[in-house]
Order: structure tokens, then sequence, then C-alpha cells
């Protein structure tokens, strides 16, 4: 039997070392909240840990509200959705979720909140319970659902898969590395001539693009784009230069669509033209997908369908902040969409069936069948550990990072927390300078998840939480 003895929420502030501008907002500084959560499991205490940014304009896009009072909501959804824990009681980690997301969804219905911003509390708890599962059971995150710790009933959401078990979709061989898909961000420097001499940060880590292509050797990329032609073509053109450098012909790439476009048409319209530009003729060979070019309020309109039905040609389009509920995937392919992203912020759970879905979805011949790996700015021992470990069990290689470049290593974080990492991830940190703080160890555009993919939920250890900002209630 599972259940929720206490919780404690600790609150970081961090500041960005560039600005990072995404669709309507421009990060400069942000909190990270750790949660960590005391459970009984089979009778035995046992905690978990679970973190993440709170990313003021993604989970609710409204540009007339200020950055205080989302994230005032984010923390309102997260204590929330450890109130709704505390009176579960539940035999399987699957369970307890099943069981949240219920309680966590009708609140928020209530309360007028969107499933997306609700469903973040939601993973908070989840996520903090499978490191306790792992914890207790000495297992790593594949494990867990190789050996059905979690008990993980596909049909009991999805019916259709009813016949099938979750550790059918977890590889056979996980992944020893995966590609570093680097942001390139509204407002990123392509090259030095982009850059004023008082925006140059003095860190040891390259800023403009050509400088990150050198010093980690990428070969993938996610590129932002915000739905002004000219603006896009012009940036895309500069960008495609600078690839073409760097790299030659080896290298990959999705755009990012931000949800700028509310009229399905346009982006049609918008893309083809694109795709004529002659300076982007070799570009598009190395077109992954797009994510989320339309804004959330049509991105599951009937329009969506009409449009695919009508462009047979259009490349792989996924939703990102439209998978939002466990149903948003099947109405998405149902749509004509290729399929969706992962985010630990969208929940583990939901992931793992979307695998399945995606998978009877190619085996009947609807291809592509697409599950991405996006980030949303995963930094520190905790999120950004967590999020590869479900990256890798999820089978996805080619995971979007961003934190590293945003944001200087572990350099705003506890002492003891650097030197965890180091010594329980040497493949992943190493010191930016001879003893200095972490920075991700990114290789010939690839990230070690070796020891990640060995340690629970892929944080071993115990990592001190004394002399942090404990929050309130």
């Amino acid at each position: 039997m599972i259940r929720l003895l206490s919780a404690e929420l600790f609150r970081l502030e961090l500041r960005a070392r560039m600005p990072f501008r995404y669709g309507i907002a421009t990060m400069t500084e942000v909190p990270q909240l750790l949660a960590r959560l005391t459970f009984e499991i089979d009778g035995k205490k046992h905690h978990g840990l679970a973190a993440d940014l709170l990313p003021p304009k993604w989970f609710t896009k409204d540009p007339a509200r200020g950055l205080a009072q989302e994230i005032d909501e984010m923390l309102r959804v997260i204590r929330a959705a450890v109130r709704h824990a505390r009176g579960l009681r539940a035999v399987t980690a699957f369970d307890f979720w099943r069981e949240l997301y219920g309680a966590q969804r009708a609140w928020a219905a209530g309360e007028n909140l969107p499933p997306l911003l609700a469903n973040f509390g939601t993973s908070f708890v989840e996520r903090a319970l499978i490191h306790a599962i792992c914890r207790a059971r000495g297992a790593s995150l594949a494990a867990a659902v190789q050996d059905d710790l979690l008990g993980v009933q596909p049909g009991a959401v999805h019916p259709e898969l009813s016949a099938t078990a979750a550790a059918a979709w977890v590889p056979a061989r996980l992944p020893d590395t995966v590609f570093a898909r680097h942001t390139v961000g509204l407002s990123d420097p392509i090259t030095a001539g982009d850059l004023a001499p008082d925006e140059r940060v003095d860190d040891g880590l390259p800023q403009t693009l050509d400088e990150c292509i050198r010093r980690y050797g990428l070969r993938h990329f996610k590129l932002k784009i915000d739905g002004r032609p000219e603006r896009d073509l012009d940036r895309l053109t500069r960008i495609a230069a600078v690839l073409r450098a760097e790299c030659g012909a080896e290298f990959a790439f999705s755009l990012d669509g931000n949800e700028s476009f509310r009229d399905v048409p346009s982006f049609a319209d918008y893309f083809c033209r694109l795709r004529a530009a002659p300076a982007l003729a070799q570009f598009w060979a190395g077109l992954l997908y797009i994510e989320q070019p339309w804004h959330r309020s049509v991105a599951l309109s009937p329009a969506i369908g009409d449009l695919a039905r009508a462009w047979p040609d259009r490349p792989p389009i996924i939703i990102d902040e439209s998978d939002a509920e466990i149903g948003s995937l099947k109405a998405a392919l149902g749509l004509g969409y290729a399929g969706t992203s992962h985010k630990n912020c969208k929940g583990f759970f939901k992931s793992l069936l979307n695998v399945a879905l995606l998978a009877e979805h190619g085996d009947e011949g609807r291809c592509p069948a697409i599950l991405s790996g996006e980030d949303l700015a995963n930094v520190g021992p905790i999120s950004l550990a967590q999020d590869l470990a479900a990256q890798a069990v999820l089978g996805v290689t080619s995971v979007e990072r961003n934190g590293h470049h945003y944001f200087a290593g572990l350099a705003q974080f506890p002492a003891a927390w650097q030197r965890h990492a180091l010594a329980h991830h040497p493949d992943l940190y190493v010191p930016a300078a001879p003893g200095g703080w972490p920075r991700l160890d990114i290789r010939a555009g690839e990230i070690s998840v070796r020891t990640i993919n060995a340690a629970p939920f892929g944080v071993p250890g115990e990592l001190d939480l004394s002399g942090l900002a404990l929050l309130p209630g």
C-alpha cells in the first residue's frame, strides 16, 4: 500500500547567463522548485525528489498577466496536487497516479485552470513517487518498468492497449548516449557579429551558435520561429549558412512554432513560402519535424484535419503545449499529427502510454509516429537527471537541451550538490575549470546517460537540502 506522509517544497532563485526568448516570453531569472515527498510504501518510509523551473508564459500564454502572478499560480497547482495526494491510498504507483490525476483534474475544472497547468502539479507528485519506488526497490527507472514495480496497466487508461504490457515499450538496450538537440532561441546570437560588447558573457562557456557547435560538436538543433516570414526567413538563412559551414551536411533540426499561428491555413502558406526559398533549398533535408505551430486554442480543432487532408506533402508536425491530457495524443493523431513530445512536467506515465499509442499508430501504416524529447530549461542534479532517465526509457535519442546554454552549469546550486553531481555522474558533468562548478559534458554532440540509466530515476544517493528556502504550507 502507498500513501503520502509528508511533503516539503524548497525554492531556489536562478538567473540566466543570457536571455532566453521563447514565444511571448524572455527568461532572465526564474525560480526552481524542489519537492521532497515522503511516502509509506509497504509499511516503510521512503522519500522521493522532483524539481523543475517555474517558467512563466508556457503553461498559460497570456500576455496580459504578470510574471509573479503566473509563478504563484504554478505553486498553487503544485500545492493542490500535494493536498489531493495526502488523501489517497493505492496498491501501485500507477494506481496512485490515476487517482491523483482524476482528483486534480476535477479540482482544476472547478477553478477554471487549464489541464496543462493542473497536470504540472500532478507530475511533481508522480515524479517524486516514482523516485521513491525506485529507491525503495533499489531499481533504475528501466528496471521499475520492465519488472512491473510501478504497476502500469495500459488498458485502465486506453482500453485498446489491454493486451500489451509496459515492459514491451522499453528499449531492450537503453542508449548509452543521446544527441543534445541544441536550442537556438529567438534572440540567441548566431555569430559574434550579433553580440554587442556589453552582451558578452565572461564565464568560459560558448555563447553564439557557431561557438557552441565548435565547443560541443553539435549536430542536432532546435530552431525557434515566431511566425513572421520575413524575419524567420532571414534568420533561418543565416542559421543554415552556419550549420553548413560548421557541420557540412551532417546535421538535423526541428522547428518550434511556439503556438505562433491562430489561423490554421496561414501556417501552410507560411511554411510553403519558407520551403520555396532558394537559399534554403538544401536545408530542409535535415528537418526532423515541426513542433506546435498552432496556438492551443485551434491546435486540436477540426480545421487541422481539413488542412491535413488538403496538404498531403506536409512535413511531420507534432503537438507540445496541446498535449495537456491523457487523451490529447489520440485526438492529435486523428487529425493528422505525427506525434507529440515528452517533458517530465507533462508526466512520465502519460508519455509511457503515448509510446504504445504511437507504436499502434505506426503498426497500422500511418507513419511517421514521433515521440520527441523537448526541454523546459532543465537544469540541476534532479530535474536534468530525471528528464534524461525518462527520455532513455521512452526510447528518445535526440533530446532538446537548453538548460546548460542559458544557465552556467551548476554554478548557482549548493556546493554539496555540485560535489554530488561530479561524484555520481562523472560522465554527465565535468568541472568548468579545475576545482570549479560542474558543467554538462557534451562531446561530439552527445551526452552520456550511462550513470543516469543505472541510478534510481536518475538520482542516486542523498542530496543535502539543509540551508534551502523551505516554503510554508
